[in-house]
């Protein structure tokens, strides 16, 4: 997939949601537990304890400086491209298969005559609100629930669930190429934390470039489903600690611990519910989630990526606090949209443009 950073004169809002109710991305709540057994990695829950209260640090020096609009594109990647969009749906390749899912930002008319969309393997039907349930139809051929896929070298099982998505999120290329980029160039071995990690494509992208990972998601499913993917990539001995537990316990056992990394992603829900009912309100608790990431950069870190869907905001919300956040730390802040671009039913047709999430990350000088 190709990525293009190019500047524009204004933002719009979009974003996505994790825990007990469904984000837009249709994963259950996510965070995850810290424990690694002797063994091969597994998935492990903490039982529930008292986490002391963590007030927000209070930060002095420079904002660091920024670069905004940014605007980074995706167009087509690996099994993957957006055929094309319009009047509330989204009609995109996986693989083998062509797939109609609801998209409230297509506003306009379909480019591509009725046949073709009518040709879709799969349609998704029921709730249309992102964070609502539905079922899949298919109108050509009963499918089967998982296929295969593959994005920037990392082999996945694509699955049809009941909230829309199929366990990827393609726009994310973005960043997965700008970290497997880093992590291939450093004369060092990266450590990687991957928060409200779903299936795992992020942490198998940085774990197959060369990283030690650790993966944070509250859903045991996500997890297993993660562990799939990462037998089915043939990262079976990769360095990924798999952790099922509420991410917000699990940074501030790390910040306690001094553990450090260089690369962080976060992709929070608006709402949702750690696996001991922990509560997660995205406005109420992303200043303070920022606030413990920025405490575990290492020394040499090279970013913290933020993303948000689903959310009623402009970028400049997240831009502005990931500044606050990052007082006196030095280096850039760069904030927009991820979109993708409709490349046609060959890829290769470059066409109108889909928003698809908001997103803000720090990195050094």
């Amino acid at each position: 997939m190709k990525k293009r950073e190019q500047r524009s004169s204004k933002g719009s809002p979009s974003q996505r949601g994790a825990g007990g109710p469904p984000r837009r991305d249709g994963r259950p709540g996510v965070r995850n537990g810290d424990q690694q057994r002797k063994a091969a990695p597994i998935a492990e829950t903490n039982t529930p304890s008292a986490e002391p209260a963590r007030g927000l640090s209070p930060r002095s020096g420079e904002r660091p400086a920024e670069r905004v609009p940014l605007i980074l594109e995706s167009d087509a990647a690996g099994d993957f491209h957006l055929i094309d969009s319009g009047n509330g749906q989204k009609l995109e390749q996986y693989g083998s298969y062509r797939i109609v899912r609801p998209e409230a930002q297509a506003l306009w008319k379909p480019s591509l005559p009725d046949h073709v969309w009518n040709g879709a393997d799969a349609v998704f039907t029921g709730d249309t609100d992102e964070d609502g349930m539905g079922r899949w139809r298919f109108p050509r051929e009963a499918l089967g629930e998982t296929w295969p896929l593959s994005l920037l070298g990392v082999d996945f099982h694509g699955r049809f669930t009941a909230f829309r998505h199929v366990g990827v999120f393609p726009e994310q290329i973005a960043h997965w190429s700008w970290m497997k980029e880093r992590i291939e160039t450093e004369k060092r071995t990266l450590k990687v934390l991957n928060l409200f990690g779903y299936t795992g494509v992020a942490s198998l992208i940085a774990a197959a470039a060369g990283a030690e990972v650790t993966h944070v998601d509250a859903s045991k499913k996500a997890i297993g489903w993660a562990r799939e993917n990462q037998a089915l990539s043939r990262l079976d001995k990769a360095p990924i600690r798999w952790i099922c537990d509420d991410a917000m316990k699990f940074i501030q056992r790390e910040e306690r611990r001094g553990n450090r990394y260089d690369i962080i992603l976060t992709d929070p829900p608006k709402f949702g519910r750690g696996p001991n009912g922990e509560v997660w309100q995205l406005f109420d608790n992303l200043p303070l989630m920022l606030d413990i990431c920025r405490e575990l950069l290492s020394p040499k870190a090279l970013g913290l990526v933020l993303t948000a869907y689903s959310i009623r905001a402009s970028f400049y919300s997240i831009h502005e606090l990931m500044r606050e956040t990052m007082r006196g730390k030095g280096g850039w802040v760069e904030s927009g949209e991820l979109v993708i671009r409709e490349t046609g039913l060959d890829g290769k047709a470059p066409n109108r443009v889909l928003s698809t999430s908001l997103f803000s990350r720090w990195v050094p000088k």
